[in-house]
């Protein structure tokens, strides 16, 4: 076969060897928004650092070995006796060591440490979003802890480590440590109150035994876990260690690992407990208000997640558009091509805008900032994460065939972008929670309110969709069955106030007219066509 049919034209180079957070114009404007001026420096620098780290090659090699090799369940040795470990592929440990190190489990212990702990977790996620899981959980078990001050002060300093220490040793014998969460259970899922493991106090105060199961345990070789169970007194939170302080393993079986759709380099496994030692957190009977607060920082995770993979897919897509030519020229420059890509940059820039505006509210920690997350998190956590999936399939299809292949890493994406709709509460269960805080905490709306009320008289058509909102929380008779309607409006009313007071005003202004405005169809790259699309396209390049 003559060698010229074999040469390679009009194909985008990969995209690799480059600053993953300086590139991002959005998320480095977000971050010299919301941290102290004297904590810039610093951390430009750590945050460039892990930049380049998940946009080299070798970081983009590992997330592939870590997919490509998912986790292996070992329940037993070779002489019979159960030892329930998890084997991961080499590429898995890097990747979670280069998190830790980052400091990504760390935010709770230095001055803004959750913006610049969201901007890093962003940036990373793009590497490789499974290993992901572990992180976010071992970050937000800091403040369900913190319910017994003893408790706290014996694990914080272990999960805010940023040495990352693999094997199951006790955990007083380790540099840092990770946790995972049980909540779920085969007969309830959502609804942890009809969980039926059963928690027996012994002599020593504040331990107990469990027996019982946990349909979906994330990350089962983390060093200890959060978990529900039913006391004398109720539904309460216990932390389980793998490892006893005598060095003896906890009765801890995993029954098998989840054959999942996506999120495959993390482990996630049925997990039986049958005289399990466990510590209580908090009160008996107090478990669900204990543990919430976890809940709450990992459905932040989610939103910054699923910005992650809108903002890669996004990249890849641009990426792609600019180097590619058909039809006479580069795609990018094609007027309806531009249009799906603005699109797409729209609502990945939305996302990172309120991702890290939520962040900065944890950092703040005053009761209008608490009162504001208790309503943003669940809506933002709502619809930032049900957008993601189709996102990710509209910038697929930008790199046609080539996208569909596995060697592009948009499959990856595509399977990844589902799950943080799904984990920590689906749709409704966010819908309803956003109900519950809407008829029982009145400064919660005021806050919110407040908050979108800050961009007031700037654009008509986020004027009018406040006006409409309001219309719609006046009369909540009945409103289950609308719960979603109205989340949704809130989410992005949100979106709509933040980008008009902070983003260009191309960027805010096709915003406001598709997504407020009406202006817009029902797929991406349905934006008016008199707008400056080629300026937010251009915003959301890589720019090396």
């Amino acid at each position: 076969m003559a060698a010229t049919t074999h040469t390679v034209t009009n194909q985008a180079p990969p995209l690799v060897g480059y600053d993953v957070f300086t590139c991002d114009r959005a998320l480095v404007e977000a971050v010299e928004r919301h941290l102290d001026p004297a904590l810039l420096p610093e951390a430009r620098a750590d945050l460039s650092l892990l930049g380049r780290t998940a946009g080299s090659s070798q970081a983009q090699e590992w997330g592939a070995l870590a997919n490509e090799n998912p986790p292996v369940l070992h329940t037993h040795d070779r002489y019979g006796n159960r030892v329930d470990e998890v084997a991961f592929h080499p590429a898995w440990h890097r990747l979670l060591g280069k998190a830790v190190g980052a400091g990504l489990t760390a935010a709770w212990s230095r001055p803004g440490g959750h913006v610049r702990r969201a901007a890093g977790f962003l940036v990373w996620t793009q590497a490789e979003a499974g290993h992901g899981c572990p992180v976010s959980m071992t970050h937000a078990a800091v403040p369900a802890l913190r319910a017994d001050p003893a408790l706290a002060a014996e694990w914080e300093p272990r999960l805010t480590s940023i040495v990352y220490d693999a094997g199951l040793r006790p955990a007083a014998q380790k540099a840092g440590v990770l946790f995972g969460m049980g909540m779920t259970e085969k007969q309830g899922g959502s609804d942890v109150r009809a969980n039926t493991t059963r928690a027996t106090p012994l002599s020593e105060d504040g331990a107990y035994t469990l027996v019982g199961h946990k349909w979906f345990c994330s990350a089962p070789m983390s060093d200890a876990f959060l978990v529900l169970a039913q006391a004398e007194s109720g539904l309460t939170c216990f932390l389980v260690p793998r490892v006893l302080d005598d060095g003896t393993r906890n009765a801890f079986a995993v029954q098998r690992l989840k054959n999942k759709l996506g999120n495959r380099s993390n482990a996630s496994g049925e997990v039986e407990f049958d005289g399990t030692w466990a510590r209580r957190v908090g009160d008996e009977g107090r478990g669900v208000r204990t543990i919430i607060e976890m809940v709450a920082a990992t459905r932040l995770d989610c939103v910054i997640g699923s910005a992650a993979l809108m903002r890669q897919a996004v990249a890849q897509a641009v990426h792609h558009a600019s180097y590619r030519e058909a039809f006479g020229g580069r795609l990018v420059d094609k007027p309806l091509m531009r249009n799906v890509l603005a699109d797409l940059a729209l609502e990945s820039e939305a996302a990172t805008t309120l991702a890290l505006r939520l962040a900065a509210a944890y950092d703040d920690g005053g009761e209008r900032e608490q009162a504001f997350l208790r309503l943003a998190v669940p809506a933002a956590k709502y619809w930032v994460t049900k957008r993601c999936t189709p996102l990710v399939a509209e910038a697929l299809e930008c790199l046609g065939g080539n996208g569909y292949v596995e060697d592009s890493g948009m499959p990856r994406l595509l399977r990844e972008s589902p799950l943080n709709s799904i984990w920590e509460g689906s749709g409704n269960v966010q819908a309803l929670d956003v109900l519950r805080a809407l008829q029982r905490e009145p400064l919660a709306l005021n806050a919110f309110l407040e908050e979108v009320g800050a961009a007031r008289g700037a654009d008509h058509r986020l004027d009018a969709a406040i006006k409409d909102l309001l219309t719609e929380l006046a009369d909540l008779a009945g409103a289950e069955a609308r719960a979603r309607r109205f989340v949704e409006r809130m989410a992005l009313v949100l979106q709509g106030s933040l980008l008009v007071r902070y983003a260009p005003p191309q960027v805010a202004d096709a915003f406001c007219a598709s997504r407020l405005g009406g202006d817009w169809g029902a797929a991406f790259g349905t934006l008016p066509h008199s707008l400056d699309l080629g300026a937010v396209v251009d915003r959301a390049a890589v720019h090396r």
